[in-house]
């Protein structure tokens, strides 16, 4: 079982900058696809972002162009830069590999992510 913990989150206004991080409880975490999901009030969790243990990235098309996902292996973390944020942005953000779960990544808390016009 890997543990997961994200912070970050916060309150902004449209337009603005928030960077979430992520880390994770095992050296695994090293040869491991890490990904960035979100989840809105009333709505599925879904994937936005992942970095493959070679540093390959992919995004969502909701959010390419504005968000840029990181990782620093050295300390088993995962980051999420998210530049230019709109509303449609506000959810519960979490980290996970990628598919999620399908080695032993349990969900963490998430970090909850409010944005205003």
């Amino acid at each position: 079982q890997v543990q997961l913990v994200e912070s970050g989150g916060g309150s902004v206004q449209a337009g603005e900058s928030l960077r979430l991080s992520c880390a994770a409880s095992t050296p695994r975490f090293r040869i491991t696809t890490m990904g960035w999901y979100r989840q809105a009030p009333g709505k599925e969790r879904e994937w936005i972002a992942d970095i493959t243990s070679g540093g390959g990235t992919d995004y969502a098309d909701t959010v390419k162009g504005r968000f840029t996902i990181s990782r620093d292996d050295a300390r088993n973390m995962v980051s999420l830069q998210m530049d230019y944020l709109q509303p449609d942005d506000t959810a519960v953000y979490y980290c996970n590999e990628v598919p999620a779960g399908a080695t032993g990544f349990y969900w963490g808390q998430g970090t909850q992510v409010t944005v205003s016009s």
